[in-house]
C-alpha cells in the first residue's frame, strides 16, 4: 500500500510539472464589469496515456526521424492519434504515413498533408523497383504487405528465400507473375501454394530457366491422394486430396510444350492453360490477371509517369536484358528452319578464321613439298636465294 500511494503521488507531481496547453494571456478586469458567477464544474482528470501522447505531439518534430522505431510496438488507436497529430502539425508526409500505418485502422484522415500516391502504396515502390531493376529478397521482403492480393516479380533478381517469407507475410495473394525469375525453382514455387491458399492466377516461363522450373512444377498442379487406405470414394474427406494447387485456375505460359499442356488438360482439367478472350472454359469470365499481353501490376503504375522508372548510362545497359527479354516473349516464335539457318551462320562466322588459318598451312606444305620432290623447282629456288645473298653483299 505504501508503494502504492508513493507512485500515485509521483505520478500526480509529473503531472503537475508538464504544461499541455499553450500559456493564457491574464484578463484585466475592468472595476465596471462584474464577473458573472457560473457554477462551478469538476474538471475531469485526462488519462496518464492522453498525456503521454500530448508530450509526444509537442516535440513530434524532434522525434520524427526516428518515428518507426519508436512507434514500431504501439497499439493501432495510439499509432491514430499521432497520425492526428502530425496532420495537424503539418508534419504528415509519406514517411511518416508508412512508419504509422497499421492493419487494424478502419479509417484514415491524410487531408491537407503532404502525403503522395507513393506514399499510399507500398505496391508502387515495388513496381517501379522492379522495372528499374532494383528488386531482390530485401526489397521484396521489406515491401511486403498483407493486404497484397497480387504480385507481379517478374524478370527479377528474388531467389526462394525471399518467394517463402513473402508468400507467409501476403497469404491473400490470388495472381503472381514469377516469369523470367531464373532464380526461383520449384521449392519456392512449392511454398507458394502452401501459404497462398486462394492462389488463382499463375505467370511463368520466359527464359530458359523459368521454363525448366515450369515443367518441374507439373507435379504441384496435379492433384494427389493422401489417403490411400480408404475403400470408395464416400470414405474420402477433402483434406485427402490435396497437396496440391486447389486453387489455381489459370496458368500463364505462352511457350508450353505440347506434353506439358496434354497433361494439364488430361489429368488437371481444372486448370486454364493461356486463356484466350474475355471467357474461359465452361464460360467462366476470364480474370484481367490472366491476360498475357498486360503486366501484372500495370493498374498499379497506371497514373505514374514512366519517367520515374526511365534511368540511364550503366543503369540503362543493366535494364536492357529485361526490356530485351520482354519483347523477345512478346515475339512470335520463329520457325525451326530459321533457327537451324541462325544457327549455320553463327558457326560458320565463328570457323572462319579457323578454315583460313588452314588454307595457308595447307599452301606452304605444298609448296614444301614441291620443292623436296622437283629438281627445277629446286634449282630455282636456291638461284633465288644466291641472288639475294649477292645483293646483300654488293
Amino acid at each position: 500500500m505504501e508503494e502504492t500511494k508513493w507512485a500515485a503521488k509521483d505520478a500526480s507531481s509529473a503531472i503537475k510539472v508538464l504544461q499541455l496547453d499553450p500559456p493564457r494571456n491574464p484578463v484585466v478586469s475592468s472595476p465596471s464589469i462584474r464577473p458573472l458567477a457560473l457554477p462551478f464544474r469538476k474538471k475531469k482528470a485526462q488519462r496518464l496515456v492522453s498525456l503521454c501522447i500530448g508530450v509526444l505531439g509537442q516535440h513530434l518534430e524532434d522525434i520524427i526521424a526516428d518515428i518507426l522505431e519508436i512507434a514500431a510496438e504501439f497499439p493501432a488507436d495510439i499509432k491514430l492519434v499521432l497520425l492526428a497529430i502530425a496532420r495537424r502539425r503539418q508534419l504528415l508526409n509519406d514517411d511518416v504515413l508508412v512508419a504509422l500505418a497499421d492493419n487494424m485502422w478502419e479509417i484514415l484522415d491524410i487531408s491537407g498533408s503532404n502525403v503522395t500516391d507513393i506514399g499510399l502504396s507500398k505496391l508502387v515502390l515495388l513496381a517501379i523497383a522492379r522495372r528499374r531493376q532494383l528488386l531482390n529478397d530485401d526489397v521484396l521482403v521489406a515491401l511486403a504487405d498483407n493486404l497484397w492480393e497480387i504480385l507481379d516479380i517478374s524478370g527479377s533478381n528474388v531467389t526462394d528465400i525471399g518467394l517463402s517469407k513473402v508468400s507467409q507475410i501476403c497469404t491473400n495473394l490470388r495472381a503472381v507473375d514469377i516469369s523470367r525469375c531464373d532464380k526461383i525453382t520449384v521449392a519456392g514455387v512449392t511454398g507458394l501454394f502452401d501459404h497462398c491458399r486462394s492462389l488463382a492466377t499463375l505467370r511463368c516461363g520466359g527464359s530458359p530457366r523459368s521454363e525448366f522450373t515450369a515443367r518441374r512444377c507439373l507435379s504441384i498442379l496435379k492433384p494427389k491422394l493422401d489417403n490411400l487406405d480408404g475403400e470408395s470414394w464416400e470414405e474420402l474427406e477433402i483434406m485427402d486430396i490435396g497437396n496440391g494447387a486447389q486453387s489455381l485456375r489459370w496458368l500463364v505460359w505462352p511457350k508450353i510444350d505440347e506434353d506439358s499442356k496434354m497433361t494439364l488438360a488430361t489429368e488437371c482439367s481444372r486448370i486454364c492453360v493461356n486463356p484466350q478472350g474475355s471467357i474461359g472454359v465452361r464460360g467462366v469470365r476470364v480474370p484481367a490477371e490472366a491476360m498475357h499481353s498486360v503486366a501484372l501490376d500495370h493498374h498499379v503504375v497506371e497514373d505514374i509517369d514512366p519517367k520515374t522508372w526511365a534511368v540511364s548510362g550503366i543503369s540503362h545497359a543493366r535494364k536492357t536484358p529485361i526490356a530485351s527479354a520482354e519483347a523477345e516473349a512478346e515475339a512470335p516464335e520463329m520457325s525451326i528452319a530459321e533457327k537451324f539457318r541462325l544457327a549455320f551462320m553463327e558457326r560458320d562466322a565463328k570457323l572462319a578464321p579457323k578454315r583460313a588459318k588452314n588454307a595457308r598451312q595447307h599452301r606452304r606444305r605444298a609448296e614444301k613439298e614441291l620443292l623436296m620432290s622437283s629438281t627445277t623447282a629446286k634449282s630455282l629456288a636456291l638461284a633465288s636465294q644466291a641472288g639475294k645473298f649477292l645483293n646483300n653483299r654488293s
